[in-house]
């Protein structure tokens, strides 16, 4: 035991840096990481085959252009806040939110569950997670 506080005071740097990367994984698992309110591919075609789901593509316009879920509607993430009041009148839909890895599509969500959305999922891995599932992606402007 006097060995191991020994080496956390003189590496009190790499132990801090353990002690954070421990709870986020910890705080991970409790949130959960492949949580109710994200979608892997198949979970998302599903809801849009079965439950008319809106997708939502926060990716800037340039790269919705290159390749998108077919029927996504483009609403970059440097102006979704100011969108989320068009979305009202779909508020009973489910709705997927996708961007390129999953990781600021996790932030538009959170966005729109604030403005009293309920049924609002992120797409697990984002484009490039439908791209690596070989699902189908659109370059149609809707």
């Amino acid at each position: 035991m006097q060995q191991l506080i020994e080496f956390a005071t003189n590496h009190y740097i790499l132990v801090g840096g353990f002690v954070v990367v421990l709870a986020l994984l910890i705080q991970d698992l409790i949130t959960g990481g492949s949580s109710k309110d994200s979608v892997d591919p198949s979970g998302a075609t599903e809801l849009i085959n079965n439950e008319d789901a809106l997708v939502i593509d926060v990716r800037p316009a340039a790269d919705f252009s290159k390749g998108h879920l077919i029927n996504a509607q483009n609403i970059p993430m440097s102006g979704f806040a100011g969108q989320i009041d068009s979305l009202r009148k779909h508020q009973s839909r489910p709705i997927i939110i996708n961007c390129n890895s999953g990781a600021q599509s996790a932030s538009a969500c959170r966005m729109l569950r604030k403005a009293g959305f309920e049924r609002v999922f992120n797409l697990r891995g984002g484009i490039l997670g439908w791209q690596n599932a070989n699902f189908p992606v659109s370059r149609k402007r809707k």
